[in-house]
């Protein structure tokens, strides 16, 4: 029978290649290695509420956003639903604790990869899997507008989070090559359709680079384009990676700008930094770790 299983079903699970671990918030960063031998990346962090796992859903990412480390060598192919379900059983199952919330902003854009992310979806909503609620999950996309209008027929009780960075298409496009293809317009207009739908609050990211999208004609045009949506903006200090040259606002920058947000009636805050020695950000430690692979053959 088990002869037979292995042939007709196929479950792959994650390896644990490196685990780094935070001095500063026991924020613990994962890279798993999966089947086939490529590289994915995960992050567990410690909040009061509870343990929130950062997932990737994708080997690698094809929306090239300037910012992010994870696709700087494009797109390898689609995470399957067990292997995004398997990051967050490894997480658990190496701290011995239970997973209370998800979020899908590790490696790749969820979006595009559509299908797979649905049924990891009711995997590990299901109440004989992990059984946690769709309200502990969120799913962060770069703007992939037909994706966020067809999520919506769904009205699944989940967090959308869009990575926004800039309220400027010319500034949005030097960033994020997806606004090329749907820009800020079709986007904000795709939001007011899942809001309507689903009647969730949108969270809005926000990645704020020295220079770049912190003046005061982003936060008139940001509070312009927001007007009449339930929504929530996450400004996040950028992380800078070796191949650009973006630089981190300064601490009262980001409160600055954050203030006059409020003061337009958005409600705003600063993300938490969690696990700055271990460079928890997206993409960081599998880029390394590839570049010392291809080094070392």
């Amino acid at each position: 029978l088990r002869t037979r299983l292995d042939e007709i079903y196929f479950i792959p699970t994650v390896k644990i290649i490196k685990k780094l671990v935070s001095n500063i918030d026991n924020t613990k960063k994962y890279l798993y290695e999966l089947y086939d031998g490529n590289l994915i990346e995960s992050v567990l962090m410690e909040y009061k509420h509870g343990y929130t796992v950062c997932i990737s859903t994708q080997v690698g990412c094809r929306m090239g956003c300037s910012f992010c480390a994870s696709g700087l060598n494009g797109l390898v192919r689609n995470l399957l639903p067990s292997e995004m379900l398997a990051q967050v059983m490894m997480a658990g199952k190496d701290n011995n604790i239970r997973v209370s919330n998800i979020v899908l902003m590790g490696i790749g854009e969820p979006l595009d990869n559509f299908e797979n992310v649905l049924r990891f979806f009711e995997l590990v909503n299901d109440k004989e899997s992990l059984n946690i609620g769709f309200r502990h999950i969120s799913l962060s996309t770069s703007g992939v507008v037909p994706k966020i209008i067809e999520l919506s027929k769904y009205q699944l009780p989940i967090t959308l989070s869009i990575s926004l960075h800039a309220p400027f298409d010319d500034i949005r496009t030097k960033m994020m090559k997806v606004n090329k293809v749907w820009n800020i317009n079709e986007l904000i207009n795709a939001c007011k359709v899942y809001q309507k739908a689903t009647g969730r609050r949108i969270s809005f990211e926000y990645a704020m680079i020295d220079g770049v999208n912190d003046t005061d004609e982003c936060v008139e045009k940001l509070s312009d384009i927001l007007k009449g949506i339930m929504c929530h903006v996450n400004l996040i200090p950028v992380n800078p990676v070796k191949e650009n040259n973006y630089k981190k606002p300064t601490k009262s920058s980001l409160e600055d700008f954050a203030n006059k947000l409020i003061s337009r009636g958005l409600n705003t805050t600063i993300r938490r930094t969690l696990g700055s020695d271990i460079e928890a950000s997206c993409g960081q430690l599998r880029q390394k770790f590839e570049g010392d692979r291809g080094d070392s053959i």
